[in-house]
């Protein structure tokens, strides 16, 4: 029996709870549907629909959040803000792949330690929204809530909810999925390929010379160790790589919540690490009760207005065996607000003892908007929050163990900065979200290889070991 197998078999099933439990909860964030029965023929067809994912990926996934949660491994999470179904294409499905695969390179190289890799796709359909309806003009309409719940277009008949829809990101995160899985064991990943790395961006980058040779020396490293070996090292070319989404429509997630043979309990069967926002985060709630009784590792968003005593009480309620790897708070403060808010939250968990992995999420707490009408993020204050994360970890004693990143593969201009120096004029050049502002192929290799020049220097500090 291996050793997450042991952690997991020792924690105690839920105690009254099935996956339809939520129902009797405040549920927040949910669209109404107009047709009671066309939303229960919608169900009834998802739970009959084969799983997306597997409950032993699931805890290999667990497993490695554990070591992560130890210092052992550091966590990178990223993709679309919400992913449309326009994007199930292969070049758009390939270009989110390579920028998350050379990130992880980057990292592992950078950091000397493994790097659990989590797509923020192949499923990230639905998006909570500040208000219930949308007003352009004399005309109000409900909110645009992810191409699972109802389509962008500012009409009547596209904004009204509906649950076919369901049906349909079933089927396109089963068709992105497929094409990932194919991607990955087909050697996507290899350094062996450097056709893979498109680094003409660094050129123009103040710190090109110090990225150009990081670059050389992964291929240097690996040259190194297949002359020590007399082969090629095969292995570098086949990673493990996981989804996640956020688990906001809860009739969806219930759906694709199964049980398996010659395990006990429940299984959220559509990804692999769901995660819920401070929005639906309330411990009373829908989403905390649905989210505390799947086996899936999960996690929860952390906001500035978040306090003490709320963390806390998640941990009792999400995690009451501290089982390892099984939660993850991912704080998200802003550049601006971190160094007040972050801290009280870091000591009351340390001191209480408890088990969870800190994650930085650096995108959502920095978006602006601009006087030419667009939403953004500076790339100085994403760069600026990660990097105020982790000194202020070690000087908690606590340990930051991941980043959750916004991102793109594609070429578009939504944040400002980074090595290009986008500026607001810039943003309407290519700004295709439809949602939020997303970080384009070269900023998001911009953060990993500052994280590691960062880390570097901070793993010679006590915390740190």
């Amino acid at each position: 029996m291996s050793s997450a197998d042991r952690n997991l078999r020792a924690v105690n099933p839920p105690a009254n709870w099935k996956p339809d439990s939520w129902r009797s909860r405040t549920a927040l964030q949910m669209p109404t549907y107009p047709d009671a029965a066309a939303l229960e023929s919608a169900l009834a067809e998802l739970r009959q629909l084969p799983p997306l994912v597997t409950s032993w990926e699931i805890f290999a996934l667990k497993q490695q959040l554990a070591e992560a949660q130890e210092g052992k491994r550091f966590l990178l999470q990223g993709g679309d803000c919400a992913e449309s179904f326009s994007d199930c294409e292969a070049g758009t499905i390939t270009n989110r792949l390579k920028v998350l695969l050379q990130m992880s390179l980057v990292l592992v190289h950078g950091l000397r330690q493994p790097v659990v890799r989590v797509g923020r796709f192949a499923g990230q359909y639905a998006k909570p929204r500040s208000a219930d309806t949308e007003t352009r003009g004399d005309t109000t309409l409900p909110s645009y809530r992810g191409d699972v719940v109802n389509r962008p277009e500012f009409t009547a008949e596209a904004r009204v909810p509906d649950p076919r829809l369901m049906i349909k990101a079933h089927a396109r995160s089963a068709m992105t999925m497929n094409f990932v899985r194919a991607l990955v064991d087909g050697g996507f990943a290899d350094l062996h390929h450097p056709e893979y790395w498109n680094l003409s961006w660094m050129k123009l980058s103040s710190r090109s010379s110090e990225y150009q040779r990081m670059v050389e020396s992964i291929g240097d490293a690996v040259r190194f160790m297949e002359t020590l070996s007399g082969s090629e090292v095969h292995n570098l070319n086949r990673i493990d790589f996981y989804t996640s989404h956020e688990a906001l429509l809860l009739h969806y997630e219930e759906s694709l919540t199964r049980e398996v043979p010659r395990q006990w309990g429940w299984f959220n069967l559509s990804t692999h690490f769901p995660w819920i926002g401070m929005r639906t985060a309330a411990t009373d709630g829908a989403h905390v009760e649905y989210l505390r009784g799947v086996r899936n590792p999960i996690a929860i968003k952390v906001g500035p207005s978040v306090q003490p005593d709320q963390l806390l009480r998640l941990i009792d309620v999400l995690n009451p065996d501290d089982e390892p790897g099984r939660l993850t708070f991912i704080h998200r403060m802003g550049a601006k607000q971190i160094a007040e808010k972050l801290p009280p939250l870091l000591e009351a968990v340390r001191r209480d003892g408890r088990r969870v992995l800190w994650v930085c999420d650096p995108m959502h707490g920095n978006t602006e908007s601009t006087s030419n009408g667009y939403k953004t993020r500076r790339f100085d204050n994403i760069l600026g929050e990660v990097e105020q994360s982790f000194d202020l970890h070690a000087a908690a004693g606590t340990r930051l163990g991941g980043v959750h990143l916004e991102l793109t593969g594609e070429d578009v201009t939504e944040c400002t900065g980074g090595a290009r120096e986008l500026t607001d004029a810039d943003l309407e050049r290519c700004y295709r979200s439809t949602v939020d502002p997303r970080l384009n192929y070269e900023q998001s290799l911009e953060i990993a290889l500052a994280i590691v020049r960062k880390q570097g220097r901070a793993a010679t500090t006590p915390a740190a070991r």
